[in-house]
């Protein structure tokens, strides 16, 4: 990987490449960014030089001409409760060493310097080549939000077999335990969350947050339903957490699209109000689950289109299985209700989601999945009405929806009659 370091020569500064550029170069992944620390040197300094100050929080700097991050060394000690409550102390007197101390893990701690050569106080490079995610000091537990980040890491590395050293999970226990995790800003949980939605493994994300107990703090909802049985001949896995883990991977599989995971996490919430004495059935959860979304995405701030394709999913994701049984009324009830004529994008994320919910069953990860065809050709088929006809003959309001919706309901019976020939 070639650093341009040479742009800020006659500068009485150093300057390093840090975290995650030097981690990949390591472990032989693409770079998508670049951070860089500067020790050595004042605001002024870095101002007189052209850089523009953007870090509110601490002196961070954009390069006039890269635009890449260049942020001061700095240390941090804990002031109070959360992500924020710190107090950061930037000056030309901070070492290299102190900057890396105050990172998260290990593989995030390194630098690298104008020649190439790794600095590595904290053991970094072992920890990659042993897959291990290690946090770099007891300053880790100082941040709750470390809790969600290191989850991520585990998604990200799985395939790589990385895992969390047996100490920091004995922290991540702790902080939980500490009460800390509660005095996250929904708006990181949330971001964080949605980063953990894009990796190909979220399950081991959403597994490495039970396991330290901070699920049951961030997401109640979801880690109700560990414990709670499904139906042995449908979900041969049983337990409906399983099945949603399950069915979170399907979903990351099928779309790059953190809106269908999302719904897949939350498709079968309303399992977890279920009485015990009608387990393993659970009657109605599909609409009783609708209000525990909504609670959901109010209490994490979720954009709304996050929030719409969940709460769809969780609805009529048992009509969607069942869209080959269905009649023509019915199936175009579906469609309306998904409203496909102004969404057909959703509709798309829809059918994703609900066929990961099929595929998300044990010895189940590859089925055929011949309802999201059919409802897509039941789809095209209505489409094809000429609204022009209609309106045509000066139909408005309730009049022309009930002509369009005769109409639509005519060409698809027309339609699978003559397939069925």
């Amino acid at each position: 990987m070639k650093v341009a370091y040479s742009s800020l020569a006659g500068i009485k500064m150093q300057i390093y490449l840090v975290g995650g550029a030097v981690r990949n170069r390591l472990l032989g992944l693409p770079v998508a960014e670049r951070d860089w620390v500067v020790v050595g040197a004042s605001p002024e300094e870095m101002l007189s030089r052209g850089f523009r100050q953007v870090g509110k929080d601490f002196p961070v700097f954009l390069h006039p001409e890269t635009q890449e991050e260049y942020a001061l060394a700095r240390t941090e000690r804990k002031t109070g409760h959360g992500y924020g409550g710190f107090h950061v102390h930037a000056s030309p007197e901070v070492t290299l060493e102190e900057d890396l101390k105050r990172r998260d893990l290990t593989i995030n701690a390194m630098a690298q310097d104008e020649q190439g050569h790794i600095i590595d106080p904290f053991g970094g490079q072992a920890d990659v080549e042993r897959g291990v995610l290690r946090h770099v000091s007891a300053a880790f537990s100082e941040d709750p939000l470390r809790i969600l980040r290191i989850a991520r890491f585990a998604a990200q590395f799985a395939d790589r077999g990385f895992h969390i050293a047996p100490e920091t999970m004995t922290l991540l226990h702790e902080m939980v335990q500490s009460g800390e995790v509660e005095h996250l800003v929904a708006e990181r949980v949330w971001q964080e969350l949605q980063k953990g939605f894009s990796r190909q493994n979220p399950s081991v994300f959403f597994q490495t947050l039970r396991e330290c107990n901070a699920l049951s703090v961030l997401l109640p909802e979801i880690d109700a339903l560990f414990g709670v049985p499904n139906p042995e001949k449908s979900h041969p896995e049983i337990d409906s957490g399983l099945h949603t883990l399950l069915v979170i991977d399907q979903a990351a599989r099928l779309s790059s699209d953190p809106k269908v995971v999302f719904a897949a996490l939350l498709h079968d919430v309303g399992k977890g109000l279920t009485p015990k004495e009608q387990w393993p059935k659970h009657p109605n959860h599909e609409r009783n689950g609708v209000q525990i979304v909504k609670a959901i995405c109010e209490r994490l701030r979720v954009p709304s289109t996050f929030r719409e394709l969940a709460c769809l999913v969780c609805e009529y994701h048992l009509d969607c299985h069942r869209a080959l049984e269905l009649e023509v009324p019915e199936l175009l009830t579906l469609l309306n209700r998904l409203d496909v004529w102004r969404r057909y994008d959703r509709f798309c994320e829809f059918l994703t989601a609900c066929e990961a919910d099929a595929r998300g069953c044990q010895g189940f990860e590859h089925r055929d999945y011949p309802q999201a065809a059919y409802l897509q050709k039941i789809y095209q088929v209505a489409t094809e009405v000429d609204v022009k006809v209609l309106l045509a003959k000066g139909l408005e309001g309730k009049a022309f929806a009930e002509a369009l919706q005769k109409a639509r309901l005519e060409k698809i019976q027309e339609t699978l009659y003559k397939r069925n020939q």
